[in-house]
């Protein structure tokens, strides 16, 4: 049973990457500030070490003994200037350095495809963290997938897309339930390493 750690589990995106995780088969892990924050249906199911994933020793802690990472962070809807996911980054792919583990995916967004000036006024803070989080993936060395979905829509599963270095055209949303399975299901595809992906809904 391969094992799996999760930063950013208990936001929209990260429990349905946790419950495909558990669906496939996988061990899971979680970091989490607050165990309340876990949903009911998968609380019993996943190892949970409370933490920060702004603290190194945490992220350490989180990682020791695992094979697989992947990075879901997000603000919900705070979207002031901020450098904590970037910052959370940083410290994984240190401590993935350390215990000499290779392959994470990351979510990031969409937007990274578009011109800077061309992105929504309302996104620039949050584009300007998720640039400083693609650029550090990419100098990392490690196995990384870089996800960039564009709006991620509560819908049911769909038929959909990817490509490399660009976003697929044939829509601006992905099912929340499709991002968390490609998350997971990436790493267990070699093509997919040090690629930077764009997915979307085929509608």
């Amino acid at each position: 049973m391969q094992k799996i750690v999760f930063f950013g589990g208990t936001g929209m995106t990260g429990q349905c990457a946790v419950r495909y995780a558990l669906k496939k088969g996988l061990a899971v892990r979680l970091l989490v500030r607050n165990e309340a924050t876990v949903p009911e249906d998968f609380k019993e199911k996943v190892e949970l070490v409370k933490g920060d994933v702004t603290s190194a020793e945490d992220v350490k802690k989180a990682i020791e003994g695992q094979e697989l990472v992947c990075v879901v962070l997000g603000t919900r809807s705070d979207l002031k200037p901020s450098t904590v996911m970037s910052e959370g980054l940083s410290n994984v792919l240190s401590a993935m350095k350390d215990a000499s583990l290779k392959k994470l995916s990351v979510c990031l967004s969409a937007f990274l495809f578009m011109e800077p000036e061309k992105v929504p006024a309302i996104f620039v803070n949050i584009n300007g963290e998720h640039k400083r989080m693609l650029e550090l993936v990419k100098e990392s060395g490690l196995e990384y997938r870089a996800v960039l979905p564009p709006h991620i829509a509560d819908e049911p599963q769909a038929k959909f897309a990817t490509d490399y270095d660009k976003s697929p055209a044939h829509s601006r949303s992905i099912s929340k339930l499709d991002l968390g399975q490609f998350l997971v299901d990436c790493l267990f595809d070699d093509g997919h390493s040090r690629k930077v992906i764009g997915i979307c809904t085929v509608k």
